[in-house]
């Protein structure tokens, strides 16, 4: 018993002794309550909304003062153009707009109905349908009070579109949320181990004895992995389009393109956890655990970001998988070029560079 309590007593040794096996244990359980406590909820809070009111009467601002009352949604745009709708839409700064006819309280006085348009961004269905629901209810919610001044029944509808995605197919959503959550995790933690297994099974020394420039040490044990990347990029797209009926509306060339830089991205800050740590268990765990739960968060494609705290969304900045995302649904859903993405794209660049800048730093040209 004496030896049992001896050995028990030297492992509390180890694991208060050794800070990474502490923040495991403490760091992340806490790191995880606190993120999905502020980051899961159904509730979709302060959507960009586009106004459209052609009829600029009592009863479109009453309605239009409802929406602007709602947590639901932030109107963004107002116009009496509806031709800005599509734009609007394309730059991103909306996901619903509302279109107000002429005549709209001339309507309701005389006929007893009222025409509203509701237009719905469908590459996320779960969010269209969620908010096509918000706006119906408010506009319910006005009719109900007109029946209650009047005993004649009025009579509102809604004609609902869906841009982009007009059968609320959740593959549309789902494909490029799993492709950059794919992509991440399997470059980070395929070149997480690179680095330190060397140094594990002690050919580290042959390296560094080499004539080899340690940036191009660094590059080359990148290149065998970018190649896998693509050909699972292409398996991924194959299943896909062929499989999960997944359109690709806008350039294939200029997704590859894209995704090679996401790639490259992915596989420097694997390289960073590689230089970082000293065995391969701590890598991959590493790569797992600290990838993992921050793509599931923070891309966007499972939580709307727009819901979670300010603070949290600064994070979501720093994510990789969040620009990707975004890349892949304006080409493969909405179809645009590289006018529309390449502030997505300038973004990975400059992480890309920054992360071999740091893998250069920190590459060691000494193992003592």
């Amino acid at each position: 018993m004496l030896q049992f309590l001896a050995f028990v007593k030297k492992e509390f040794y180890h694991v208060f002794r050794d800070k990474k096996t502490l923040l495991m244990l403490f760091g992340v359980p806490v790191m995880q309550i606190i993120l999905f406590g502020f980051a899961l909820t159904n509730e979709i809070k302060n959507s960009g909304m586009l106004i459209c009111d052609q009829a600029r009467d009592v009863a479109s601002e009453r309605i239009i003062s409802s929406f602007r009352a709602s947590k639901q949604f932030e109107i963004k745009v107002f116009t009496d153009d509806p031709g800005t709708i599509e734009s609007a839409f394309r730059r991103g700064n909306i996901s619903i707009a509302l279109i107000f006819p002429p005549h709209f309280a001339d309507d309701l006085a005389h006929q007893k109905k009222g025409q509203i348009r509701i237009i719905a961004d469908a590459s996320d269905p779960n969010t269209a349908t969620t908010l096509t629901g918000y706006a119906s209810r408010i506009i319910g919610e006005y009719q109900a009070s007109l029946m209650g001044l009047n005993t004649l029944p009025y009579q509102i509808n809604t004609e609902i579109r869906m841009y982009y995605n007009p059968e609320l197919n959740s593959t549309v959503n789902f494909v490029p949320g799993v492709m950059a959550l794919i992509l991440l995790l399997i470059c980070v933690m395929m070149t997480s181990v690179s680095i330190v297994r060397e140094k594990e099974t002690g050919t580290m020394e042959v390296l560094l004895v080499s004539p080899f420039n340690p940036f191009l040490v660094i590059i080359s044990k990148a290149i065998p992995y970018l190649a896998l990347s693509l050909v699972n990029l292409t398996i991924i797209l194959l299943l896909s389009v062929y499989v999960l009926q997944m359109p690709v509306n806008g350039s294939l060339l200029l997704l590859y393109a894209v995704s090679t830089l996401f790639i490259i991205t992915a596989l420097s800050l694997g390289l960073l956890i590689s230089n970082s740590t000293d065995s391969q268990q701590a890598a991959m765990l590493i790569a797992l655990m600290g990838m993992m739960v921050p793509t599931i968060l923070f891309t966007g494609f499972m939580f709307p970001l727009e819901n979670m705290p300010y603070a949290l969304q600064l994070i979501a900045n720093i994510i990789p998988s969040k620009w990707y995302y975004i890349i892949v649904k304006a080409i493969m859903v909405k179809g645009l070029g590289i006018s529309a993405i390449w502030r997505e794209v300038m973004v990975l660049a400059g992480m890309t560079v920054l992360l071999l800048l740091i893998n250069y730093k920190k590459f060691k040209i000494r193992l003592a």
